[in-house]
């Protein structure tokens, strides 16, 4: 048996959906659309991979710049406190007279 120690193994995608399984969306049965438009954009709710690529797509865009700069903030709260509790000399921080 073959051992690979620096080779990482590759993950399998199962997009696997039952027979009796309502998970997708049919819309509207009385449209009177093409027959392919349908197929176009309709995704299987729970296959998490496309949910997550779309929903990554969807955060690709400048109204998030809010929620990035609260997120650091919380960040360096939370790296402060934990500096205090670990009584790291905050001194460094303040400017001396």
């Amino acid at each position: 048996m073959k051992i690979n120690v620096f080779k990482r193994r590759k993950n399998r995608r199962f997009n696997y959906t039952p027979r009796y399984y309502d998970g997708k969306d049919i819309g509207n049965p009385y449209d009177l659309d093409s027959k392919f438009a349908k197929y176009r954009e309709t995704t299987n709710s729970g296959d998490l991979s496309s949910q997550w690529k779309e929903a990554r797509e969807a955060s690709r865009n400048r109204g998030n710049r809010e929620v990035n700069t609260r997120l650091i903030i919380i960040i360096i709260i939370l790296v402060l406190i934990t500096l205090y509790i670990f009584d790291f000399d905050l001194s460094i921080f303040t400017t001396r007279r």
